[in-house]
């Protein structure tokens, strides 16, 4: 006879186990401690098993049935009842034990050596102000889209939109790491396409007019201050690179013979060995400067030790001092050569790879680590003989005849 509600809270507990019979395999066992277990036992495999259902009253009879119902299903399919729920639980805990912040922290651990300890510090901070504390704690499997953009709209509304793009496409890497990995089935974040507001990109501070930047150039040849910090604007001036690849410059990396600047993947922006075409006059910059330095390692160290190089303010402070606060930039030299060499009618991509800009084609990449050297050489003398002609007072002119 199938059970009551009313039955079994009238059922009292004898001094042994006792078990009251349902339907259909469920039963509630009465313990002699009082406790009333709800149980159902099937068959599987040829084998008799049993597998716990609730305790009543938390569990009541319906529940108990539905329960029981739902563990029939999967036995007319053919799944084990009790397996299938080992099976869940053992999900559930993996994927406890694969929250954001512990794939997070492995991701890190295994791309961090592949980075700078600048970037790999500010990753590591940034996750941690602000991804870690809105979704750390969760399973990575569980998070979705409007998770992730909560997270993003609030580090949005702090006002810092760059940072909300930084961490979206950290957490899209961590993300595709976790896919790769078997800890996530997807990653959210190209749902987000469009979502953040945009970033507006900062401007360098830059000359791009000849006539000014030929005044700036003659105030740098006057500069009275230390004298690796004019030849470190000199040869921004001369060769355009980042401000960075200047200050680490090692007198090792020059090949004097060849007139070539040999710049090492790990002091570029994009990781990529470099190649810098030197004109006659970069060679004489340095050569003036290696009776100061060349018993060291770096061609610009600092003026209190050695071993390090000039400070990434050096350059600013010099150019805020000759009067060109908010005017001009260590990047700046870049973004004048660039302007003016296009405007010259210089080939964009010999300009682009001279810049060592980033090119988006792995293999075409690959293949330019050394194209346009010919037409870089001759580009680099042709710039360092225009901004001598620009500085000695003469009239704006083409820096060569043929720019095609």
């Amino acid at each position: 006879m199938a059970l009551t509600d009313t039955g079994i809270r009238a059922t009292k507990p004898t001094d042994k186990a006792r078990k009251l019979a349902d339907e259909k395999g469920l039963y509630l066992l009465i313990q002699p401690t009082g406790g009333k277990l709800w149980r159902f036992d099937y068959r599987f495999a040829d084998k008799r098993k049993t597998m716990a259902i609730g305790t009543f009253p938390d569990t009541g009879l319906r529940l108990a049935r539905d329960k029981r119902d739902e563990a029939r299903k999967l036995l007319a399919q053919g799944i084990d009842p009790c397996g299938e729920r080992k099976q869940a639980k053992h999900e559930r805990r993996n994927a406890q034990a694969c929250t954001f912040e512990i794939v997070a922290r492995d991701w890190m651990r295994i791309k961090g050596a592949e980075w700078t300890a600048t970037y790999a510090g500010k990753t590591k901070s940034a996750l941690e102000r602000h991804a870690f504390p809105a979704i750390g704690p969760r399973p990575i499997a569980e998070l979705t889209a409007p998770d992730l953009l909560a997270m993003l709209r609030a580090i949005e509304k702090r006002g810092t939109v760059d940072m909300a793009h930084r961490v979206q496409q950290h957490c899209g890497a961590i993300f595709r790491y976790a896919v790769s990995d078997g800890k996530a089935k997807s990653d959210p974040t190209p749902s987000l396409k469009g979502a953040l507001s945009t970033v507006k990109q900062a401007h360098y501070a830059a000359l791009t007019d000849p006539s000014d930047y030929a005044q700036l150039l003659r105030d740098i040849d006057n500069y009275r201050g230390e004298v690796t910090t004019k030849a470190a604007m000199q040869m921004l001036a001369l060769t355009f690179q980042r401000t960075k690849e200047v200050r680490f410059a090692e007198w090792s990396q020059f090949d004097f013979d060849a007139s070539l600047w040999r710049i090492p993947g790990e002091i570029m922006k994009m990781r990529e060995a470099h190649i810098v075409p030197l004109s006659k006059q970069a060679i004489a910059v340095l050569e003036g400067l290696r009776p100061l330095t060349g018993n060291g390692r770096l061609v610009f160290p600092s003026t209190t030790s050695k071993d390090r190089p000039i400070s990434e303010n050096t350059v600013t402070y010099a150019l805020a001092r000759m009067g060109y606060r908010g005017r001009m930039t260590g990047h700046g030299f870049r973004s004048a050569a660039s302007t003016m060499l296009n405007e010259q009618g210089f080939r964009h991509d010999v300009i682009e790879r001279q810049l060592a800009h980033n090119e988006r084609n792995a293999v075409r990449a690959a293949y330019n680590r050394a194209e346009y050297l010919p037409e870089r050489k001759a580009m680099m003398q042709q710039w360092a003989d225009y901004i001598d002609k620009i500085k000695a007072g003469a009239e704006v002119i083409s820096l060569h005849g043929n720019a095609a």
